[in-house]
């Protein structure tokens, strides 16, 4: 079977290409790897998507799913081993589930949480160590912990924390914070919230986790906050390992024209994969719909 279109990626820019392909009557398929939703469905609130004042990012990009599979998408879950992207037919190998041919591909593979990148954050990993508040902040229930990031997702994961645990410190290496005002306005008004600027994670103590070291610009020495969870949100890494050597790319992320093409023929990009200024749930579908419409 030759599908139109393969989607590699489940999070809203693959899910929404999917809608826009099945819904113009193209034979579509979307391949997943782990969850639909992508670091979408992780998000514990989401009230910037227009339309909608507030939802969870797994109802809304469950809703999605739906969406998409009403108008015929297929979904399937595995890992994909080899692309095949140049000639008029483009294939992909799976692990588990064989081969598949198709006209058109688009990747959407999105990003992952990045690492502090401190000494023994990787051994510390589900022992003290998250980078998903909304996944493992229930195991922190009246407890103190840290939050890295100055980001909208570090402030998210924040306020999240705040109703989870006893005390939530919030870390920023840099004076102001990168995430919306309202946000910060939110984290200024909320007792058990913190603050910690112009200071880095140096290091980490205890297995699990018992505490973080910190080196502030305003400090001659290091200074210690005894914390049982580190939630990390310091930024993404774009997952184009499949694409390194074939897709141009610029410090890692994938190099797109205003219609997602690719600099191969036939190739498309979409959401947090790419490159581009502002990475949102509403960007990520809008790149989807765009490379839908062009395949």
């Amino acid at each position: 079977m030759i599908y139109d279109v393969i989607i590699i990626g489940g999070g809203p820019a693959g899910l929404t290409a999917a809608l826009y392909a099945a819904r113009a009557g193209k034979k579509t398929l979307l391949v997943e790897n782990y969850a639909i939703g992508g670091q979408a469905s992780l998000t514990h609130n989401i009230e910037n998507y227009p339309g909608i004042t507030t939802s969870s990012g797994f109802d809304l990009t469950d809703s999605m799913r739906r969406q998409a599979e009403s108008f015929g998408a297929e979904f399937m879950y595995d890992n994909i081993v080899e692309l095949s992207l140049t000639g008029e037919e483009k294939s992909i190998r799976t692990e588990y589930s064989g081969t598949f041919i198709c006209k058109k591909i688009i990747l959407a593979m999105g990003a992952k949480a990045k690492m502090l990148g401190v000494d023994r954050e990787r051994e510390l990993s589900g022992r003290g160590v998250s980078y998903c508040a909304t996944c493992d902040g229930g195991f922190y229930k009246g407890k103190e912990v840290a939050v890295v990031g100055g980001g909208d997702t570090a402030l998210i994961d924040a306020l999240y924390l705040k109703d989870v645990a006893s005390k939530v410190y919030l870390i920023h290496r840099r004076g102001e914070y990168r995430g919306s005002v309202s946000l910060v306005a939110q984290i200024r008004s909320t007792q058990n919230i913190v603050e910690v600027l112009d200071s880095q994670v140096i290091s980490l103590e205890g297995s699990p986790l018992e505490a973080v070291i910190i080196k502030s610009k305003t400090a001659a020495e290091p200074s210690k906050i005894d914390v049982k969870g580190l939630f990390v949100a310091v930024g993404l890494e774009p997952q184009t390992n499949l694409v390194e050597g074939e897709i141009t790319l610029e410090d890692g992320y994938i190099v797109t024209d205003e219609e997602m093409r690719t600099n191969i023929p036939g190739v498309f990009a979409a959401g947090d994969i790419r490159k581009k200024t502002l990475r949102q749930v509403i960007t990520a579908c809008a790149d989807g719909a765009i490379a839908a419409s062009h395949i």
